[in-house]
């Protein structure tokens, strides 16, 4: 009984390894359409170190990195103004999931994304000046765009990489900061 277990337990580890190392979750290969990999195509940009100043990003909103030592609180914490990346990717680091929108999206888009995040551990979601897309999600090292709320991929995201994703598991997502730049 207990050599299966062990046999058991070593299998999902190495499904568990190189699932992450393919950026997929656990079970599936297929991946999100559109999704960026920074953890294979840009892993440099990915330190988990701490700072005391603002850092310049290479993507946009930022997706991991270097980070302010306090994380945004992030257990279904809806902003509705923006927050500071720094503290924002601290919490990426954890293991939570930022979605991130033009702050000129649609009222029920945005309604529709916060029922997404309200209440759920792991999730935060606040506007974003200056990005490109309407709507973003960033876990650490992963991220994806979308055009409009009820993209399917926002679900699989989520589902994907809300606390897989950390770099810290077991890492809590509250008593963090809630200030806003707004």
């Amino acid at each position: 009984m207990l050599s299966a277990c062990g046999v058991g337990g070593f299998l999902i580890y190495r499904e568990y390894n190189d699932s992450e190392e393919a950026g997929t979750d656990l079970g599936t290969s297929a991946e999100i359409d559109g999704l960026v990999n920074y953890r294979t195509s840009n892993p440099a940009a990915l330190s988990q170190s701490h700072v005391t100043s603002p850092v310049t990003y290479p993507m946009t909103p930022p997706a991991g990195g270097p980070h302010f030592g306090q994380w945004q609180n992030c257990v279904g914490d809806v902003y509705n103004a923006p927050i500071v990346d720094g503290n924002a990717v601290h919490s990426l680091e954890h293991g939570a999931v930022w979605i991130t929108y033009q702050p000129s999206l649609g009222s029920s888009d945005v309604e529709k994304l916060a029922a997404k995040v309200r209440g759920q551990a792991y999730m935060m979601m606040s506007p974003y000046p200056g990005q490109t897309s309407p709507i973003s999600l960033q876990a650490w090292g992963y991220q994806v765009t979308v055009d409009d709320a009820d993209d399917d991929r926002i679900d699989e995201f989520i589902r994907r990489f809300r606390q897989t994703a950390t770099m810290e598991p077991g890492a809590t997502c509250a008593s963090g900061i809630t200030t806003t730049t707004g």
